[in-house]
């Protein structure tokens, strides 16, 4: 394999990281998500052959004779693929969220594993001679890569039991887990950390100080619990884009150690996107990033909060009344949220947008940017139905328009709307919300009244040009498709 040299790796490197820019640039919008998915996968590709390419060539160089090495290379690389199509090809849509966690972890857990092989035989990485010790600005990377990983990894599990919502283990489920002393214990750790991965930066010895470095690996890995456990439900969607960040930096990290460019280059695109998306998602939640690590709020709804809503009267209607309704409406806007999601009634609501056209109406939907359990994921759900991307209008487009529209469908939707937000007082305040409320008349469908993530009671079901519809979205929407002439 000497006929690729380093200049054609370096080469191969660029156009793959080229492709992964691209790749960021369309999936910003859903009309070119697909062509962003495409150049995504072909930078891979072409970085995942060059670095095989580059592997056969440096154990040509070294004559390590028997190959072993890298046929468990290719066993990972098959294994692990094989492993991820059947997985992407039996996830629900509804399951996105703890899949991008799970690969997140995955990818903080390589970095750590990374790290201790390259501590322990830096000559197989080029970073030192055989037998030689590391250098100090080796070590420092390997410090952080080692840091930043082992905090993804472990974050990013109790993010993944969190989203499932499924596992009885206390740290899995949703509400936060606060104790006193917290941000104490948090701060020490953290102390410890950088005090344990100095003593193993400035240490010049030629055997590596192991005792050090694993004791930082380990609270490291304890402090990434620490963090992600405080943080409610409502929060997750930034939980999941921060790691989503964290798990690019340690690539990166990585990547400087290794001196491998398409390490630097890819970890840096997903670290800085994932912090801008961050931003973005706390911005929409009107939310400081230091208070959702530092405390979080979901989950948390008071005792009297079932009682005070048994005791408000709410108007509630079939699904016969509500196509009536929307049939003889000029208007309709759809704000679609994770109660679609989960009774998977996407393409029962194209089939009904399909028919209220034919009459006449014009439908649109709204978007709002943490809608559903991950950024995004609202959009998705409507691609997979084929719903023309010009009937899909973002938050900020479309609020200026709730005043004028006849009728505005919720579909399990709840924090999103709710007017609470414009209460100073209210724990949500101040965050932007979809303003259904100012519509001539709102149809709400939802299984309960059972709150959202928040924990908080919605004023929007209460009011007087509310009705509100129960039931599983699905079932309730292909009955109005039935129910319109």
């Amino acid at each position: 394999m000497n006929f690729i040299s380093m200049n054609v790796v370096t080469l191969l490197y660029l156009v793959a990281s080229v492709c992964f820019i691209q790749a960021l640039k369309g999936l910003s919008s859903p009309a070119t998500a697909r062509i962003g998915n495409t150049f995504g996968m072909a930078g891979m590709a072409i970085a995942v052959v060059t670095t095989i390419a580059l592997m056969l060539k440096l154990q040509a160089q070294l004559a390590t004779g028997s190959g072993m090495g890298f046929a468990l290379v290719l066993l990972g690389v098959v294994v692990g693929g094989a492993i991820g199509a059947v997985a992407a090809k039996r996830v629900e849509m509804t399951k996105m969220p703890e899949l991008v966690a799970a690969m997140h972890s995955l990818i903080g857990l390589a970095a750590v594993c990374i790290a201790i092989a390259a501590v322990s035989e830096p000559w197989a990485f080029n970073i030192a001679e055989r037998g030689g010790a590391l250098p100090f600005g080796n070590r420092l990377e390997l410090f952080i890569g080692t840091f930043v990983g082992a905090v993804t990894f472990s974050g990013s599990v109790i993010a993944f039991g969190k989203l499932s919502g499924k596992y009885q283990f206390r740290l899995f489920q949703g509400a936060p887990v606060r104790f006193a002393g917290q941000h104490i214990l948090n701060l020490v750790l953290a102390i410890a950390i950088i005090g344990l991965g100095l003593l193993f930066c400035f240490d010049d010895n030629v055997a590596p100080a192991w005792t050090p470095f694993i004791v930082m690996a380990a609270l490291s890995f304890v402090l990434g619990v620490l963090i992600i456990i405080p943080i409610g439900g409502a929060d997750m969607p930034v939980v999941v884009s921060m790691l989503n960040s964290y798990s690019g930096w340690a690539a990166a990290g990585i990547g400087f150690s290794l001196n491998n460019s398409m390490l630097i280059i890819a970890g840096s695109l997903v670290g800085s996107s994932g912090a801008i998306l961050s931003y973005i998602m706390c911005k929409a939640m009107n939310r400081s990033f230091f208070n959702v690590i530092l405390g979080g709020f979901g989950g948390e709804a008071s005792v009297d909060d079932g009682a005070a809503k048994e005791q408000r009267p709410v108007k509630s209607g079939s699904a016969d009344d509500a196509a009536f309704i929307l049939q003889n409406a000029e208007s309709v806007i759809i704000v679609p949220g994770y109660g679609l999601a989960v009774a998977r009634a996407q393409h029962s609501v194209k089939e009904l947008v399909d028919k209220l056209v034919e009459h006449g109406v014009q439908v649109r939907y709204a978007i709002h940017p943490v809608a559903g359990r991950m950024p995004g994921h609202m959009n998705v759900l409507l691609a997979e139905a084929e719903v023309p991307y010009d009937q899909v209008v973002e938050m900020e487009d479309i609020n200026g328009e709730f005043g004028q529209t006849d009728v505005v469908l919720v579909l399990g939707a709840n924090d999103v709307v709710n007017p609470a937000a414009k209460d100073p007082k209210s724990p949500i305040a101040g965050m932007p919300i979809l303003e259904a409320y100012k519509a001539k008349s709102i149809i709400v469908n939802k299984r309960s009244m059972a709150s959202g993530y928040a924990g908080l009671d919605n004023d929007l079901f209460y009011q007087p040009n509310t009705m509100m519809v129960f039931g599983d979205a699905k079932k309730v929407i292909e009955a109005m498709v039935k129910a319109v002439d």
